[in-house]
Order: structure tokens, then C-alpha cells, then sequence
């Protein structure tokens, strides 16, 4: 499939026409170019064959689970998805997170409510992108423009918001972060949805890192306020 249009392409994966057809029709008057996708199937291939710079994933589908194309788009790739659900519970938007989508959208919902988390997220998704920075601290690369990591001669595995969040506190090394700032910078000036997500992310991070909780190496909880990750010299002590 290809196309000569300027306009970002969303890919929105919903086998309900009802909410398929007239929220196209908004995404459309909102300047975007919209593709459908009715199953889990047709979903990852489509995500081939348009690249979308964004796709609205809906959890329930007629031939699988929603969470499994959002594991695979992650593994493909780093294209932003917010996932669309009847499921609101906190332990179901945290799930939705840990598995690399970067916003969550309980349904019913409004389309100018969602057009308006798409905006935020391609804005971050492209501050990101325009942001690139490369860290060595200690034994710890980073290089977010390539999105790799590497902890000594090892490669670390790290979902998309691991990374993002990894990039912010290294970036700001030395310096404590409170929680406020980590989650609108890793999720969204405007979030609001449970903080617990944050310390999920800290705890993946962690236990990639190699981390004690207990005593930390890397990233160090500095209690009522936030995290501090720690610099240069920190790690090149302790190493």
C-alpha cells in the first residue's frame, strides 16, 4: 500500500464499525490519513505495509487478544500505540503500559479526547526523536537516537518506556527527578492516570540494571520526592 499523502497515518485496528467508521471520519477532518484494521491479522500487516506514525489498538478483537499485537508492533518496532479497551482497572492500564503502549483509553470515549492524547503523544514521540543524546556513565551506554543500551559487554533488552525513562533520569544524572516531572516526561504533561505505573517502570529498570533495591548502584529512591540516578563517578566507584 502506498500513498503520496503529508498526512500522519494512523492506523486504528477496531472490528466494531461503529466506532470504526465515525471516528475515521474525525481523525480525517483532523488532518490525519486513517487506515482500518478489523483483526489482530490484518492489524500486523498492515502495520508493514503503511507505517503508520501511530496505532490506535483496540484489546478486543474476533481473532485475538489485543495485548498480543501490542507485544509484536513492540518487538517490531518503536511506533507509538495507545490502546483502546472496555478494561479500565488500574492492574488493566498497567499491564496495557508494561507492555510498551504509550497511552491507555477507556471506552466509551470521545474522539476529540483521543485526537487530542494522539497529538500529545506524536509531540513527545518527535521531541524524542529531535532529542537525541548519547551517555556514557560508568560501565552504561546509552544512545537514544539508535534506542540501545549496553551495560558493560552485555545489550540490555528495554521495552519503550523503560528506555524513555532510562534516557531522562541518566540524562539528568546526579540530580533528583521528582515523580511529577518523570511521568510528564515519559508519559504526558497532562497524564492521569495511577503513579503506581511509574514505580513498575523503576522496578523493570531495575532488576535490568542489575539493581539492589536495597543498595542501588544506578538508580536511587530519594524517599517523598523522586529518584536520583547516579553519575559518573558513583559508578565508576562501585564498579
Amino acid at each position: 500500500m502506498s500513498t503520496n499523502s503529508t498526512r500522519p497515518r494512523i492506523l486504528l485496528v477496531e472490528d466494531e464499525e461503529s466506532i470504526s467508521e465515525p471516528f475515521s471520519r474525525a481523525l480525517a477532518r483532523e488532518g490525519f490519513e486513517p487506515v482500518v484494521a478489523r483483526t489482530a491479522a490484518e492489524a500486523l500487516k498492515l502495520a508493514g505495509l503503511v507505517e503508520p506514525e501511530l496505532v490506535l489498538l483496540d484489546l478486543m478483537l474476533p481473532d485475538g487478544d489485543g495485548r498480543d499485537v501490542c507485544r509484536e508492533l513492540r518487538r517490531r518496532s518503536d511506533t507509538p500505540i495507545i490502546m483502546l479497551t472496555a478494561r479500565g482497572t488500574e492492574t488493566d492500564r498497567i499491564v496495557g503500559l508494561e507492555l510498551g503502549a504509550d497511552d491507555y483509553v477507556v471506552k466509551p470515549f470521545s474522539s476529540p479526547e483521543v485526537i487530542a492524547r494522539i497529538r500529545a503523544v506524536l509531540r513527545r514521540s518527535r521531541r524524542d526523536e529531535e532529542a537525541a543524546v548519547r551517555l556514557t556513565l560508568g560501565d552504561l551506554q546509552v544512545d537514544s537516537e539508535a534506542r540501545r543500551v549496553r551495560l558493560g559487554d552485555d545489550e540490555l533488552d528495554l521495552s519503550r518506556k523503560e528506555f524513555d525513562l532510562l534516557v531522562v533520569l541518566a540524562d539528568a544524572a546526579g540530580r533528583v527527578l521528582t515523580r511529577d516531572h518523570l511521568m510528564a516526561r515519559v508519559w504526558d504533561e497532562n497524564w492521569f492516570g495511577p503513579t503506581k505505573t511509574l514505580d513498575v517502570h523503576i522496578g523493570t529498570l531495575r532488576r535490568k540494571l542489575g539493581d539492589d533495591p536495597s543498595n542501588p548502584r544506578f538508580i536511587h529512591t530519594v524517599r517523598g520526592v523522586g529518584f536520583r540516578f547516579a553519575t559518573d563517578e558513583e559508578l565508576r566507584s562501585s564498579a
